[in-house]
């Protein structure tokens, strides 16, 4: 039985997560569990390219994104479920901030979704495999 539940969401390709959000919302109802939910953005500003983006733009894109995870939450769970979900916005590594979540929520359980595996992701190695291997808690993965 779970308490607290980490959804993990790619807000890039946000129709292809419906089915990892009903997951977990559906898994949170059934164990009366929190529900909170993450979307991580690329880290731009660490690296030579973060200078081809204006001043503030990590901000305006942390806000926007925010909004936009709300506004997927909302219509996805509806408002009243939503009203109860963490959304949570981080920057860098995907599977490091899903991870670090987790940590710090003491979350039983990570909902992320999958794609079906490309030959560059048996090489590199995708988020979902990354957090599934490296988490502390049980990890339920969505086939997407």
């Amino acid at each position: 039985m779970s308490k607290s539940i980490l959804c993990a969401i790619d807000m890039n390709r946000p129709e292809a997560e419906v089915p990892v959000l009903e997951t977990a919302a559906r898994l949170a109802t059934l164990d009366g569990a929190r529900l909170d939910v993450i979307t991580v953005l690329p880290d731009y500003g660490s690296s030579l390219v973060g200078s081809f983006f204006q001043k503030g733009y990590h901000e305006k894109a942390v806000a926007q994104t925010k909004e936009a995870l709300h506004r997927f939450t909302a219509e996805i769970i509806g408002e009243e479920m939503d009203a109860g979900v963490r959304h949570l916005v981080s920057t860098g590594k995907a599977y490091e901030h899903i991870l670090d979540a987790a940590k710090k929520a003491d979350s039983d359980l990570i909902v992320i979704g999958a794609h079906q595996p490309e030959l560059q992701d048996y090489l590199l190695g995708p988020n979902a495999a990354r957090v599934v291997r490296h988490a502390k808690c049980s990890v339920y993965v969505v086939r997407t």
